[in-house]
């Protein structure tokens, strides 16, 4: 298998395991992204928050290709865990380091307010590029889009999923040339 260097790579998870992956993986030493959501729940006739993945089945891995094809392997006939391909190159499919990093200070910054989008549920058209110039995004790119009436950046990682942030006042962008 090929293996060239430490990059974001997607995985699929089956039976909503993300977490229990993700432990497993973080007890070996490996950076492990699963974006999360609240939501609240009954539980004993009282509504509390539960924090649980934003995304059923997937998270990212920042290691090299060899590293989590092993622990793939590792998992035997169990296998809960598989890379996801890129269908034009045939490899599996890496998120540039970058987006990935404007993707989670999104997902982080936004946790109560983010809005998950797949790209396979929704196809967008692209907006005006934006970077952040203040506030806790500041830095992030994206485009702006519309959701609930709101001004956000979308940060997407192309073909795969899209995350908005919260509302972001105009002043805060500079369009990107």
């Amino acid at each position: 298998m090929e293996d060239s260097g430490e990059k974001w790579h997607v995985l699929r998870v089956t039976y909503s395991r993300e977490l229990k992956v993700q432990k497993a993986l973080q007890a070996l030493g490996i950076r492990v992204f699963v974006p999360m959501k609240t939501i609240r729940v009954e539980r004993d006739g009282k509504v509390v928050k539960k924090s649980v993945p934003a995304v059923n089945n997937l998270l990212f891995v920042y290691s090299d290709q060899q590293t989590i094809y092993e622990y793939i392997l590792s998992e035997g006939e169990t296998t809960v865990s598989r890379f996801i391909w890129d269908r034009i190159t045939r490899k599996p499919l890496t998120v540039p380091e970058r987006q990935m990093e404007d993707f989670i200070r999104v997902c982080e910054a936004s946790a109560d307010d983010a809005v998950f989008i797949s790209d396979m549920d929704v196809k967008l058209k692209s907006g005006v590029r934006v970077r952040v110039c203040f506030g806790p995004l500041a830095g992030v790119e994206g485009s702006v889009v519309r959701i609930k009436k709101s001004r956000r950046i979308l940060v997407e990682l192309p073909e795969l999923l899209s995350v908005a942030s919260t509302y972001v006042p105009l002043e805060y962008l500079e369009v990107i040339k």
